[in-house]
């Protein structure tokens, strides 16, 4: 005869050994369940990190029953991101965001500092953070002007956003922890706080690779998702109370109807093609998302440092282009000596890229 407490532990034990399996599958991927996306394969990962270099870090903050926000950092590569600029451009949908950086970028067609994601309200602490990390590495000694670029959701329907509670040392951490292979999702860092369809939202990731015939290249992208709507998965929609109504009002209100994506890529492309391939707004739409008054900002860099070494000649392609179209327009090149000699001379053009993009070592 079992004994009453026993049966009472025993009962326990398989209710929590039941709770672990019920969470251990409800951490599993769609894909883990057979519901197919897209037509391309995904990198090795199914990650941002598929793209060789790119090197993720979080930091979670919760703390007592209100503050439920973090921080997310991306690192292009893993030298001297001031001292070895990656192309990048920034695409955005709208101007409802606190995006910092956003202007150098876009003159320059530059990265220099890691990309930051974390709260509203956290975005200056953010910046200085990266200013400090930026200025105290090898080689910056002599560094007066850095463009940190820092994106941002509001998060302050879960979280107490007006405490501001994120430090610069949290920052900090997530840029020095950063690595390369799997990255967590979910209720994860920038992504503590937030709400997607009326549901917990979070971080994701992903990757997709071109076949060898097309290059051969990957594309990765991670998401802070922070929007309302209707949710649909592989085209379904997900019908439940939280779906339509809680996700419609939600995607009415901008301060909650806003998403954050960094997308890299292996392809040696310009800033100006990196533009592009933005993913905006088919990542909204797609799982049924609603654009509004909201912030869509999306960072888009590719691993360019490598272009003259691996492909000689699209460089040749790229000069006769761009002088052709000048020509066309009837433009005398001979009026700017400068822009002739870029167009002309490889030789000179390939230091001028060198000297603004750096070279990875």
């Amino acid at each position: 005869m079992v004994s009453r407490s026993r049966l009472y532990l025993l009962s326990i034990t398989l209710v929590v050994l039941a709770a672990s399996s019920l969470m251990a599958q409800a951490n599993k991927r769609p894909r883990a369940y057979g519901i197919p996306f897209g037509v391309l394969p995904t990198g090795p990962l199914n990650a941002i990190t598929d793209v060789a270099g790119v090197r993720v870090g979080q930091v979670t903050l919760q703390q007592g029953p209100n503050v439920r926000t973090g921080v997310t950092a991306i690192l292009p590569h893993s030298g001297n991101l001031f001292g070895q600029k990656s192309p990048a451009a920034i695409y955005i949908g709208n101007g409802f965001g606190k995006l910092t950086g956003y202007s150098q970028v876009e003159e320059l067609g530059t990265l220099e500092t890691p990309i930051i994601l974390t709260n509203t309200l956290s975005v200056p602490t953010a910046a200085d953070a990266v200013i400090d990390y930026t200025l105290s590495q090898p080689g910056n000694e002599q560094v007066r002007s850095v463009n940190p670029v820092v994106g941002e959701t509001n998060d302050g329907f879960l979280n107490d956003i007006r405490g501001r509670h994120l430090t610069k040392q949290h920052v900090l951490d997530a840029i020095r922890d950063a690595k390369t292979g799997p990255v967590a999702e979910g209720n994860v860092g920038a992504g503590t706080g937030t709400v997607c369809f009326g549901y917990k939202g979070g971080m994701g990731t992903s990757s997709r690779k071109l076949p060898a015939s097309l290059g051969g290249y990957t594309v990765g992208a991670l998401v802070q998702t922070n929007f309302g709507g209707v949710l649909q998965i592989a085209g379904m929609p997900v019908k439940g109370k939280m779906n339509g109504i809680v996700g419609y009002l939600k995607a009415k209100d901008a301060n909650f109807n806003q998403e954050l994506f960094a997308v890299p890529a292996s392809a040696p492309v310009a800033p100006t093609t990196a533009v592009a391939i933005n993913p905006s707004p088919v990542p909204v739409s797609t799982p049924g998302g609603q654009s509004l008054a909201s912030l869509k900002e999306n960072f888009v860099y590719s691993d360019f440092s490598d272009l003259l070494e691996q492909k000689p000649e699209l460089l040749d392609e790229s000069m006769a282009l761009v002088k052709k179209t000048f020509e066309n327009q009837g433009a005398d090149l001979s009026k700017s000596p400068e822009l002739n000699r870029l167009l002309t001379d490889k030789e000179y053009l390939q230091s001028t890229i060198k000297r603004i993009y750096g070279t990875k070592k």
